[in-house]
Order: C-alpha cells, then structure tokens, then sequence
C-alpha cells in the first residue's frame, strides 16, 4: 500500500477500467464504492469522444470531469457540457492527417462530436463503434471536420511495428512546432501537436497539452489536489505522461515492460480484476 496521502486516483478506461469484453464489472463498481467511501475522488481519462465515456459516467459514481480525448476535451460527468476544449489547428490537422495517410495508416478523425473516416471496412471499425457507442461518417475527405476542429487524429492498423514507427515518426517531425507546408523552423517552438499509442494499433495525434500527463496538471489545478496525491492507472505508453506527473502509478499486468518500468507498481491483468485488486492493495490496503 502507498505510505503517502492519496486523495484521487487517476484510471485510463480501455485496458484498464474495463475488461478485453469492454465490461466494467462488479469487483471493480465495488472497488470505486469503497474509494467513495474513505472520501478519495474517483476520475477517468481516456482516448474516447465524451459520447463514448458515458457507460461509465452511467456505471459509477464520478463527481470530477471527465477527460475524454486523452485531456483534448474536459466535460461535466452528467451533462457531457464541455468545460476545456484543446484542438488542432486547420494546417496542422491537415498536415498530420496528410502524413498518417503517407504512413500507410487507415485515417479516423474526430471532431466536436462527430467521427469521420474514409473507408467503413477498416481494421478495428466495429469494435471502435461498439466502445464509443455511435457510426462514423464516410466522408471523401475532412473537410468538414478541419472546419469543425479537429479534435484527434487517429492512424489505425494492425501492423503494430508500422504503427510504432509512425508514432516515432510524427512525434519527431512535428517535435518543434513545424509541420509539412511551413518552410522555417525554431527549436524554441512548442510540440504542435501529442502522438502516443492508445492501443498497439492506434496512433493518436492530440492538441499538444492533449495528453495524460496534462490531464494530472488540470484536474489537479480544478480540484486543488497537488499531483503527489494523485495515484494513476493505465496499460499502454500513453500513459506513461501521467505516471510521470502522479505521486504513485500502477501498471497492468498485460502491459509492455517499458510501461512497467515506468510504475510504481503492477497489478494483474485486465482480464483478471487488475483494477480492482490495484485499489484494493495499494489504494485502500
């Protein structure tokens, strides 16, 4: 069990939360009682739209926001009123999409609510339908969602090799505010954009502060919880950034050892109430 005062606990949803069957189950409702309970808040972040987090807003009790789009967008756990919004800017969405299509990458936006894509029959189409609970829009390009704001780009395959390599790929050519049409560079420019890996064969490319780790800093900034008191829960390297701002992180059992070694402890697997024996050993003891 943690030595240290724990006053929220920070969990990534998919790999996570819920099991391979996308199911919350009993032990882990329980589990979040019991953090109730003992008066620690309970908050989720995820790659999902807000549309597809509110199984677990409807599951569970959550009194924080919400941070859908891996902190992209910040909404009311009830209402899905959206309190903090983070998008891509037109050139760099066009850019970024430009580049995952160059990769070879199925491409999936979304923007404001609304999930586009070119081809229905691409890798993962029905299973992503079935999390985030709605159809995507077939469109011949993303015109409409540049207009919108693009709020994550997403590039899909099940190539996990080449997904990886893109990840490297975007995070290393977008590094320094550039993208594909400007023609000069800063090395004191920000990142324009967040690229890391939700699932082994999905790339996410977010609004730059659109990452786990900025999740800590703003619902620690919102609820006046200092990060040394937030513990964090997740399985895949994006969640890395917000074991890093947090005062104890856990680990899934079925994750990568590189996102282990980033922990503070491991737990089993998702398939085996991972999360829940994490709150019940290092959470509450």
């Amino acid at each position: 069990m943690a030595s240290k005062k724990i006053s929220i606990v920070l969990a990534d949803v998919d790999g996570t939360l819920v099991d391979s069957q996308k199911r919350l189950t009993a032990r882990a409702k329980t589990a979040i009682q019991k953090l109730d309970e003992a008066g620690i808040r309970f908050a989720v972040t995820s790659g999902r739209p807000p549309r597809g987090m509110k199984m677990i807003a409807g599951e569970v009790k959550l009194s924080t926001p919400i941070a859908a789009f891996n902190g992209g967008m910040l909404v009311e756990p009830d209402t899905l009123q959206v309190l903090i919004q983070q998008t891509l800017d037109a050139p760099t969405a066009k850019a970024v999409i430009q580049r995952v299509g160059e990769f070879n990458l199925d491409v999936w936006v979304y923007a404001g609510v609304n999930w586009y894509l070119h081809d229905l029959n691409a890798p993962h189409r029905e299973k992503e339908e079935r999390t985030v609970q709605f159809p995507p829009t077939v469109v011949e390009n993303f015109d409409e969602a540049l207009n919108q704001g693009v709020a994550k780009v997403v590039g899909v395959s099940d190539d996990y090799e080449l997904v990886a390599k893109a990840e490297k790929g975007i995070a290393e050519e977008f590094e320094h505010g550039v993208h594909a049409r400007r023609t000069t560079t800063s090395r004191d420019c920000e990142p324009s954009v967040s690229a890391a890996r939700s699932q082994p064969y999905y790339l996410d490319v977010t609004h730059p502060k659109a990452n786990k780790g900025f999740v800590v800093e703003m619902l620690s900034n919102i609820l006046k919880i200092p990060p040394a008191e937030f513990i964090t829960i997740g399985d895949m390297p994006n969640d890395v950034l917000m074991f890093e701002k947090s005062g104890y992180a856990v680990a899934m059992g079925q994750a990568s050892e590189e996102v282990k070694k980033s922990a503070t402890y491991v737990t089993a697997g998702m398939d085996d109430e991972g999360f829940a024996k994490a709150i019940e050993n290092f959470v509450l003891g």
